[in-house]
């Protein structure tokens, strides 16, 4: 599949997604500069999330509606302030777009329903997200899938149950280029909740791209994901995490960035193909195995001891392996010290 001109697949390098979420802090100066940095440290796209409060939630403070878990970055904000805070300005995606193209960096979104998705279709998007907390919502994808983008979805915590039935939605709706991000909705993640065994697994269960959606710290579980089949990264990007924000604490700063990209792309390239034997770059090295060489100078008719036959650097002589079979023969012409073993030095009958 292909966003843009972009292939995405085995054969490409893993597909290098910033999600810019909330760090641009309400400010489309800092939007506009996180899309310079996205570009200038190695992604291939921009990702916004494209919502309102009033879209997302109510503006109530009843139960469910405000976060109650102690540990959460976001602990006792109310739902819709902390969407109002998020979310970015729907007259900045345009710019933003914009600015994204004048890279080559393709910039597209997350819809989170019916009248966010017709404004990404009115600005004409290259693909959508369906982030993790939306996998369930089944008109939410058709309608995302009716666009005929691709998708890229989050699995976040679906049953393989739930998965089924939001790929079924989408292919059925008309989705033909789909990829699954292996995601762990917790932010930020610990690698011991990241389950990346799960990528090979989602594509033989449902025969589509496997990404990882990663909230962890650093780029170990990124690199692990590309060695495990990861065709798509997605990482959370802010300017420096130190600004704050509603995402900033889990988010991959500029330098990181850069260094995702390499990471990823050096696991990539060394999972390779099945093989075995010296490859072309290791055919020099053959030289450096041991085999047998003669030790000692030796004249015709002189018989091989242990002596006078050796198993050294570098690898011109036969083999070690014929050692035993080789001792207790006679050469049948005179050796000097450094000749490699062959069995054309063997003679042919024992001189009188």
């Amino acid at each position: 599949m292909k966003i843009l001109d972009r292939t995405i697949g085995p054969s490409e390098r893993p597909y290098l997604i910033a999600e810019m979420s909330g760090n641009h802090n309400q400010s489309l100066e800092r939007a506009l500069e996180i899309v310079d940095a996205a570009a200038a440290h190695g992604a291939d796209a921009i990702k916004l999330q494209t919502y309102t409060a009033a879209t997302m939630t109510l503006n109530v403070r009843m139960p469910g509606f405000v976060i109650e878990d102690p540990k959460s970055y976001w602990a006792g904000r109310q739902l819709y302030e902390l969407y109002e805070e998020a979310h970015t300005p729907w007259d900045w995606h345009a710019p933003i777009m914009a600015r994204a193209a004048s890279h080559g960096l393709a910039c597209f979104s997350s819809a989170f329903d019916a009248t966010s998705v017709e404004f990404l279709e009115s600005l004409n998007v290259p693909a959508y997200k369906i982030a993790s907390f939306e996998n369930t919502d089944l008109p939410l994808i058709r309608r995302v899938a009716a666009t005929g983008k691709p998708i890229i979805m989050s699995t976040g915590m679906a049953t393989a149950g739930e998965i089924d039935e939001a790929v079924r939605a989408a292919r059925e709706a008309g989705c033909q280029d789909l990829v699954l991000l292996k995601c762990t909705s917790t932010y930020p993640a610990t690698a011991d909740n990241t389950n990346i065994s799960t990528i090979p697994h989602l594509r033989a269960l449902f025969g589509c791209e496997v990404g990882l959606s990663d909230h962890t710290m650093g780029c170990g579980v990124s690199v692990a994901a590309t060695a495990l089949g990861a065709t798509v990264i997605e990482k959370h990007f802010t300017l420096r995490r130190a600004d704050g924000g509603v995402d900033s604490s889990f988010s991959t700063e500029p330098l990181e960035l850069r260094q995702l990209r390499e990471e990823t792309e050096r696991a990539w390239q060394a999972v390779g193909n099945i093989a075995y034997g010296p490859t072309a770059a290791e055919m020099k090295s053959l030289a450096f195995r041991r085999s047998l060489y003669i030790a000692q100078d030796m004249k015709a008719g002189d018989v091989l001891t242990l002596e006078n036959l050796r198993c050294v650097r570098p690898g011109f002589g036969l083999p070690p392996k014929h050692l035993d079979s080789l001792l207790g023969q006679r050469i049948g012409r005179d050796a000097v010290a450094g000749t490699p073993m062959a069995w054309s030095l063997l003679a042919t009958e024992v001189p009188q």
